[in-house]
């Protein structure tokens, strides 16, 4: 992998911007549509995005397949790194350590939900319109929300201080004054993004949900 690290690395770094940063946002925005329109809003926003052309072609190549790239090589780049912030106690060094503990848990976390959720869903024990109703069982467990909350920040974060790297790296913010107000810019989007992910979480623990998937629950039986 050495001969062609650098090639290599650009791919990792182009693939977590086109298409996974997309993905996580368009995530974000959909789980929230929870909070704001409860059962039915999220029910109609999953049958919205079930409802593309080609949607199966899309999930395949532009999410999973570039999202396993990502993730294992983004596994060894970690395995490879210099974790040197014992010797260099500034921000940017912590955010580069961090960044790649993020990214191992974002890997860990992402393959846990995927199973619990779209995996469910292709096997045949889970229907799209029971992905509320499975994210409220879900976060009936209290171990659940606290490791869902660590996972949902752990990406966010790695996902907003990768897209300030991938803007110094790919020569778009070359100043310290550009840098700067790109860092202030993605800690805001970071604060957002968490928030939109932080009050899904409260949507599907609350008593919408819990009365629908009850009612689904004693349909079932």
């Amino acid at each position: 992998m050495k001969g062609n690290s650098y090639l290599t690395r650009k791919i990792h770094s182009l693939l977590g911007v086109v298409p996974l940063a997309l993905f996580l946002v368009n995530h974000a925005i959909t789980n929230y549509s929870a909070f704001e329109g409860g059962p039915e809003g999220f029910n109609d926003s999953v049958e919205m995005l079930n409802g593309l052309p080609l949607i199966y072609f899309l999930e395949i190549f532009g999410i999973f397949l570039p999202l396993i790239f990502h993730g294992v090589y983004g596994l060894y780049v970690a395995y490879q790194s210099n974790w040197n912030n014992s010797r260099f106690q500034y921000g940017r060094n912590w955010a580069f350590t961090v960044q790649r503990l993020t990214g191992v848990i974002t890997f860990v976390f992402v393959v846990w939900h995927v199973y619990q959720t779209r995996y469910q869903v292709l096997i045949g024990e889970l229907t799209h319109e029971q992905l509320g109703n499975q994210m409220h069982e879900i976060f009936t467990n209290p171990v659940s929300v606290v490791l869902y909350t660590i996972g949902v920040l752990a990406a966010v974060f790695h996902f907003a201080n990768g897209m300030w790297s991938f803007l110094v790296s790919w020569g778009i913010t070359v100043g310290p004054r550009a840098q700067r107000i790109s860092s202030y810019i993605w800690m805001g989007v970071f604060v957002i993004v968490s928030a939109l992910f932080l009050l899904s979480i409260a949507a599907f623990r609350g008593d919408e949900f819990a009365e629908t998937s009850a009612a689904v629950r004693t349909w079932i039986g």
